[in-house]
């Protein structure tokens, strides 16, 4: 049976891609009370080495840093220096300049050392194969998967939003059907629900089936399409397949209608493919109102991050996306008044390893740093720990700096879902494994 997510990934090639145009909307009308509330996912496709996303640098941990790091190694002269609100040092990547200013200005956390688990795992018992971990560690694939599904073992055929979804839709928490989870950076396992699904649209393009057009003739044959859509066939993958177009038609109008209203955003995003994808959420997030939504998950990409060799030059290109895209975002959310509304984190397959490859790269690791942004987080701050920097010390899988990660993806996602609205007791439905951990949430949001 087709789904909308499946409609749409035929849509691109028979009937056009479900997709944005690039209008915005007045602040008053994406202010439609206090309980809205919307979560944003940056994926970083590759593995984001988040060795040098920030770096603590106290002596305990910047000198083993710069000898295990060796050739990509970081410089404090080619850092953002940054405080904690407890005064310890820091350093963001020195391209990562506009993340530090928010650091400082207590609008972006880190949240340190996360990863797919199963249960809490040590060294001894992870080389001795005595506690349960996630399959096929270290595969981008596998990883991608976990971290979109929060199921270490075994396969999911829902993502952790996409149950969300279902707990959102029946509890009636939207006004409306449209979809809760919309993803700009195509069809994605997180958004997939058990009874709901993602809707995927293209920043750029037209709302509109291709072949139509406000001529007479061309919409006696749209009326058309849609009378051939509302009959009863009795064939049940006929009536699937028209549903699920049907309903797709109905979100693009629903969308297109809603965005008609608007105007432009005064905030100014970078002309790249991640600050297109934001600004066309911060396009969305305006007309949430019209569209009758109090709760909303957004997931967005930017890929590019298996740095094998010459990685110092790929993240000199990469992080200054990501950060400017970032940034321009919040800044996106104070104009419109939504800034304590709207929580902003990233995900990546994995963190790469400590211990560099011999091409100036590194290869594929585990537990990674994360970081979380908006209006009610609390900033300045580091959650969970930063591993011991020593190559085959305590917190290594092996030899090289593979970080056995001391936060789970549960725990990660289940904080960001207690302020999205799930209540306790529905966190295990959308987090099967959060019962393996003793707390069950951290602290980053308010």
């Amino acid at each position: 049976m087709f789904s909308r997510r499946g409609f749409i990934r035929i849509g691109s090639a028979s009937v056009g891609t479900l997709a944005l145009r690039r209008f915005g909307l007045m602040p008053a009308l994406a202010q439609s009370g206090p309980d809205y509330r919307a979560l944003v996912c940056v994926f970083l496709f590759g593995g984001n080495d988040s060795n040098n996303t920030i770096i603590p640098l106290d002596d305990a941990h910047y000198k083993p840093y710069l000898s295990a790091r060796a050739g990509l190694a970081v410089p404090t002269s080619a850092m953002a220096q940054v405080t904690d609100v407890t005064g310890a040092p820091y350093g963001f990547h020195v391209l990562l300049t506009e993340l530090a200013s928010l650091f400082t200005n207590k609008e972006l956390a880190v949240v340190a050392n996360v990863g797919s688990l199963v249960q809490p795992v040590t060294r001894a018992q992870y080389q001795g194969r005595q506690a349960a971990v996630p399959n096929n560690l270290f595969s981008h694939l596998d990883q991608q998967q976990q971290w979109q599904t929060s199921v270490g073992q075994g396969n999911s055929p829902t993502g952790w939003a996409g149950r969300v979804a279902d707990y959102v839709a029946a509890q009636k928490m939207n006004s409306s059907s449209f979809p809760t989870v919309l993803s700009v950076a195509g069809n994605v396992l997180e958004g997939i629900g058990a009874n709901t699904t993602e809707i995927a649209v293209n920043p750029g393009g037209s709302l509109a089936l291709a072949g139509f057009s406000s001529s007479a003739a061309s919409q006696a044959r749209l009326n058309a399409l849609t009378n051939l859509l509302n009959f009863n066939s009795g064939v049940s993958l006929v009536q699937a397949a028209n549903q699920t177009l049907s309903m797709s038609m109905s979100d693009a109008k629903a969308l297109a209608g809603a965005l008609s209203q608007a105007t432009a955003l005064k905030t100014q995003f970078p002309k790249t493919s991640l600050g297109a994808q934001l600004e066309q959420v911060a396009q969305i997030i305006q007309v949430q109102s019209a569209l009758g939504m109090s709760r909303q998950i957004f997931f967005c990409s930017l890929g590019s991050f298996d740095t094998h060799t010459g990685e110092l030059n790929t993240l000199n290109t990469l992080y200054p996306q990501v950060s400017q895209a970032l940034a321009a975002f919040y800044d996106a959310t104070q104009e419109l008044g939504v800034a304590q509304n709207v929580t902003t984190f990233t995900e990546s397959d994995f963190n790469r390893t400590f211990q560099p490859t011999s091409g100036d790269g590194s290869d594929h690791a585990w537990g990674g740093h994360h970081l979380v942004l908006g209006g009610a987080v609390k900033g300045g701050q580091i959650f969970g720990q930063f591993p011991t920097f020593e190559l085959g010390g305590p917190d290594d899988t092996d030899t090289r700096g593979r970080w056995i990660p001391t936060t789970s993806i549960d725990q990660y996602g289940a904080t960001l879902c207690s302020w999205f609205g799930i209540p306790d007791t529905a966190l295990p439905t959308v987090f099967p494994n959060l019962q393996n951990f003793a707390a069950a949430k951290l602290r980053f949001l308010g």
